[in-house]
This record gives C-alpha cells, sequence and structure tokens, in this order.
C-alpha cells in the first residue's frame, strides 16, 4: 500500500518560514532524511520514497491553504491513492506552541485547508499530524498569527515539533485505526 503524505502550506518563498507553513517544512525534513528531492509535478512538488518497504510520496501542494482539497484529490488520483492513504501534515493554533498531534480521523476544526480537503474527499476518515503554533491573543489577528514567522525564542521549540511530527507520520504509517493519540 501506498502512502501519501501531503504538507500544507502558502506557495512562494514569501510563506516558506510562516507558521501555515510548518507541514511543508515537515515534509522537508522527511525528504531530508530519505535524501529525496522534489520535483515539480502540474500544481504539485512530489518526493518519492520507500520506508520499511512501503511506498511513500511527499507532497506539497502549489495552492494557497484555504484551497488546497483540489490539488489534494488531484494528487491522490495521480498517485492511484485513496483518501484512506493519506496522511495529511499542517499547522494548529489550537495547540501550543510545539505540541504535536496525530489523528485517525476528525473535523476540521476550523482549519480552512483541512475543511478543503475533508469537502474535496468527501470524507474526514484521514490520517494527520498537527503542529501546535499557537494562538494569538484575539481572535481577530489569527489571519496575521498564521502568516508571521516563528520568533527567534520559539525556533528551538519549533525545530524539536518538526522533527517530532516527521516521526509521528513514519508511525502513521505503520499505524492501525485507534492508536493515534
Amino acid at each position: 500500500m501506498a502512502h501519501v503524505v501531503v504538507g500544507l502550506g502558502n506557495p512562494g518563498p514569501e510563506y516558506r518560514d510562516t507558521r501555515h507553513n510548518v507541514g511543508q517544512r515537515v515534509l522537508d525534513t522527511l525528504a531530508g532524511r530519505f535524501k529525496k528531492a522534489f520535483r515539480r509535478d502540474g500544481q504539485l512538488l512530489v518526493a518519492h520514497a520507500v520506508w520499511r518497504a512501503e511506498p511513500l510520496h511527499l507532497v506539497k501542494p502549489l495552492t494557497f491553504m484555504n484551497v488546497s482539497g483540489p490539488a489534494v484529490a488531484a494528487a491522490l488520483r495521480r498517485l492511484r491513492a485513496e483518501a484512506a492513504d493519506l496522511i495529511l501534515v499542517y499547522d494548529d493554533i489550537d495547540l501550543p506552541l510545539g505540541v504535536v498531534r496525530s489523528r485517525l480521523r476528525g473535523s476540521s476544526g476550523g482549519h480552512h485547508g483541512v475543511e478543503s480537503v475533508i469537502n474535496a474527499l468527501g470524507t474526514d476518515q484521514i490520517r494527520r499530524v498537527k503542529i501546535g503554533i499557537d494562538r494569538p491573543e484575539h481572535k481577530r489577528h489569527v489571519p496575521d498569527h498564521v502568516l508571521t514567522t516563528f520568533e527567534p525564542q520559539e525556533e528551538a521549540a519549533i525545530a524539536a515539533a518538526i522533527d517530532s511530527a516527521a516521526d509521528r507520520v513514519l508511525a502513521l504509517v505503520r499505524a492501525k485505526p485507534g492508536i493515534a493519540d
């Protein structure tokens, strides 16, 4: 069975190091571990690897976060995969900075990128890894907050979280329903 790991984020160098792109940074870490390079394939950047005899497709959509669902659906079709083969990696403002959680299914939790993926695939039965980026003090600051870079004093925590999230992705490759926390 092939696994498709999608890191949500926004395209372009101006967004690369923002909080919203932490999911794509996890994919960069995985590609580095496997010594694989991303190659452009339409509206996607894709790197192919094998882990414990399991094919692993690392995918970074080249679409904006909030409309990433159609690109994820297209990636699954192109790779001849289904929603059950997907592992979604993304930021979560409802988790404290650096906290990593994995889930096997569930709602979008208000995350518009995840909502777009759920709507495009028609299911919330999606394995996922969420990385905490902290919530701003006021709700009206959320759009600006997710598009900021991490403060220097936050970098060590987020670097550790990215590494931990990469480990969680690999754990989900072998996960059976009910074992994610």
